[in-house]
């Protein structure tokens, strides 16, 4: 039997960078799967790092890990967050994986007696890419990250150019998202950037058959009008995607537009009309829905937002599980002393993140003193766990000055220390303990209530545990491990059991949370929030 073809849509983005691309795509993946087709989804990265798990999250927003044990761009979260389909390393692809593969290829003999060049060897490869993302779905979205007139991401342009000769005109469709933006000065919102834009994808050899135009406010049908005659397009294929107040909502605003019609028009595609009473439910608890916590999340990337990306989603999630909206403050945890009543006064709950390296440390140690002394709720995940730890050691234990040898490598007390399996790694890239492993839960404790099953898979990327030399002395004192790897080496949960809910966990649950389906955690932690604030209200 012939195999059926896959359809391909590819976004591309234009003007400026950070216009939302990885929303618009996540958005109508699930515009399609909602109509009962089988999606995936990539993520074309033209920057020549081979992944970006050793930028700095100022530099490109938090890393998100898939159960392979990829490190890959953000915009990989809002697919998973947005869809059912799982992403792994085939979802995302970089300058520097590509020309890794062909220079590999040319030092084995696979182009022996031809010159190498972009054309056609580095464009097969991203080509070979997409159709291995591709492979036994309907629909394919393909983002092209960066913007056009990158330098660095003609290669990927110039194969998703390629890709419409070669599976033909019918199974493709080009989307363009780019800028509208609104002059104050003149009180009018201008179109030639736009223009501009798509003048210089047309150069590169690609017409968009669709037109989605980020702006502040909705655009009048004159200005649609335009765009369409100055780009080449039909009227019926320019389509506005205005600023809202959460993201949820733009899957509902494309739609409304009837953007997936348009596309499954152009694809041929029959198939039934996407429902989302499920996004209409989750948009109007977000925008409806009474405040039920105020989360403090004490981080060191906190000026930059995304460095928490899908974090920050997590939480949201937990207040969704709690029928309402949860609001959160960002701690910029450099600038905690030991005094910390200030800054936590009117929270509910208290979370410390993952991070890297000693730049405010103490700031965190003493958040989670603050909440233990206190009895405030608190979640630490990763390196927010290894901070708990290192707070019970020294302020409960009586282990002074102990620490993380990470940050202090003379301490006495190396609660934290260095894992066994990395200690000869020299090489700083994809050498981490990444990806889905396997804990086992301990029971009577809170995380098997919270779980309710004995074995979890979950995501991890970190170098540092709990040192095993202090376990018991750590447990005598009143810290319960409860969440091991399945050989009892490794901790991955944590809690104490006589305070309302210290919880913390080596792994990151923030990556498999999702709108439709809270992750546990989140949803126990913010329910205990829910209930510190009632019993301050109470009280």
């Amino acid at each position: 039997m012939t195999q059926k073809q896959t359809k391909f849509i590819f976004v591309t983005g234009g003007v400026v960078s950070g216009l939302g691309k990885g929303v618009a795509s996540a958005s109508i993946a699930a515009l399609m799967e909602n109509r009962g087709l089988k999606i995936s989804m990539m993520k074309m990265d033209p920057y020549i790092n081979v992944d970006p798990g050793t930028m700095n999250p100022y530099q490109h927003g938090e890393v998100f890990v898939t159960d392979d044990g990829a490190e890959t761009d953000l915009d990989l979260g809002h697919y998973e967050r947005f869809t059912n389909e799982p992403v792994s390393a085939n979802n995302n692809v970089t300058t520097g994986q590509v020309y890794d593969t062909v220079i590999n290829k040319e030092r084995h003999g696979e182009y022996l007696g031809k010159t190498v060049q972009v054309i056609p060897h580095v464009t097969d490869v991203i080509k070979e890419r997409i159709h291995r993302a591709a492979k036994g779905v309907d629909v394919c979205i393909v983002e092209v990250g960066g913007t056009i007139g990158d330098i660095e991401g003609l290669p990927h342009i110039e194969a998703i150019r390629q890709m419409r000769t070669d599976v033909g005109r019918e199974h493709t469709v080009y989307i363009h998202l780019t800028l509208v933006p609104y002059i104050k000065a003149v009180g009018e919102m201008k179109t030639k950037p736009t223009q501009h834009s798509v003048k210089a994808l047309r150069e590169i050899g690609i017409q968009p058959d669709i037109i989605v135009c980020r702006c502040e406010q909705p655009l009048g049908q004159d200005l649609k009008d335009k765009i369409a005659l100055f780009c080449s397009t039909s009227r019926s294929t320019v389509f506005d995607c205005p600023d809202v107040d959460t993201v949820y909502a733009v899957p509902l605003l494309l739609k409304e537009q009837g953007l997936d019609d348009k596309i499954a028009e152009m694809l041929n595609i029959w198939s039934r009309a996407a429902s989302l009473d499920n996004w209409r439910r989750v948009v109007a608890t977000l925008r409806n829905g009474k405040q039920v916590a105020r989360i403090g999340v004490v981080g060191k990337y906190v000026h930059l937002i995304d460095s928490y990306k899908s974090l920050h989603e997590a939480l949201l999630h937990g207040g969704l599980a709690s029928g309402g909206r949860v609001e959160l403050v960002y701690v910029d945890s450099e600038q905690l002393s030991d005094d910390v009543s200030g800054a936590f006064a009117d929270v509910d709950g208290i979370l410390v993140p993952g991070g890297f390296g000693e730049r405010g440390i103490e700031g965190k140690i003493n958040a989670v003193r603050y909440a233990r002394e206190n009895k405030i709720p608190i979640f630490g995940i990763c390196l927010g766990l290894q901070m708990m730890v290192i707070e019970f050691a020294r302020n409960v234990t009586g282990l002074e000055r102990a620490n993380s040898t990470e940050f202090d490598a003379k301490t006495p007390h190396p609660v934290i220390h260095l894992m066994e399996s990395q200690q000869d790694i020299k090489d700083k890239g994809a050498t981490m303990r990444l990806g889905a492993y396997p804990c086992k839960l301990t029971a009577g404790t809170r995380a098997m209530e919270i779980y309710r099953q004995t074995e979890i898979s979950e995501r991890h990327r970190h170098r540092f545990e709990v040192n095993n030399d202090y376990r018991e002395k750590l447990a005598v004192g009143g810290l319960v491990f409860s969440g091991l790897s399945p050989d009892g080496k490794l901790v991955e949960m944590c809690e104490i059991s006589d305070h309302p809910w210290f919880v913390g966990c080596q792994f990151h649950p923030e990556f498999k949370s999702k709108p439709f389906k809270p992750h546990p955690l989140f949803a126990a932690f913010v329910a205990a929030a829910v209930k510190y604030k009632e019993s301050r209200s109470a009280g």
